[in-house]
């Protein structure tokens, strides 16, 4: 029978705790600019002009068929030296990866959100005098986020897992934490076990508040 050695856990702790915190630090910044971004290509993807609207379907092609992975590696090898002319560090290639890919799936969200609300009540608010934004804003937006909630939490839980794969390009985050314990010690149940009971305890409270708000919005 294995005899798990806790002294290596206990020993490499702060690594692993400073692995959690960059781990959420790149999550949050991924949500939110992704959000951002995701909203505008929405709009984009909604307009009938093909300028706006064939840009934003090309983006969500790419992003959404080629593996994150890859695109990691493209835009902090690649991508990020061509535009700023050298290397910003691994944080920031792996930050802004996490939100370009992040805004190709929320933009979807975004996008079917706004499209569930009947078209009557827009037809209804242009009718009152109020510009298409205005409507969009204060009637069909209000409506729409609280359809919004659950898959965008669902989407929250994928980007936390899906950035470990930042190890790739050695951001000290948690997966790297584990990869660096392997290193040291050789040991795999030390390294990885406490990577994965870490991760967990990170996305299961999001797992059952993502599940807590389904129940709550279908009983409104």
């Amino acid at each position: 029978m294995y005899d798990f050695d806790w002294d290596v856990v206990i020993d490499y702790s702060p690594l692993f705790i400073k692995g959690v915190g960059m781990t959420v630090q790149l999550t949050t910044i991924g949500i939110i600019f992704g959000m951002i971004l995701g909203l505008i290509l929405a709009f984009m993807r909604l307009s009938k002009n093909p300028l706006f609207n064939w840009p934003a379907t090309i983006y969500l092609n790419i992003f959404r068929g080629t593996p994150l992975f890859v695109q990691l590696l493209v835009i902090h090898l690649a991508a990020i030296p061509m535009i700023f002319g050298t290397s910003q560090g691994p944080f920031f290639s792996g930050s802004v990866a996490l939100a370009l890919n992040s805004a190709a799936y929320i933009s979807e969200i975004f996008r079917a959100g706004i499209k569930s609300i009947d078209k009557g009540q827009m037809e209804a608010a242009r009718s009152l005098g109020m510009t298409h934004w205005m409507a969009m804003r204060e009637i069909i937006l209000p409506q729409a986020v609280k359809r919004m909630i659950p898959p965008f939490g669902n989407e929250f839980i994928m980007l936390l897992k899906d950035s470990s794969l930042v190890a790739v390009i050695a951001v000290h985050d948690l997966t790297q934490a584990g990869r660096m314990v392997m290193a040291a010690t050789f040991k795999p149940w030390e390294a990885y076990l406490p990577v994965a009971v870490l991760y967990l305890m990170l996305t299961l409270p999001l797992t059952y508040l993502v599940a807590y708000l389904e129940r709550r919005l279908e009983t409104k």
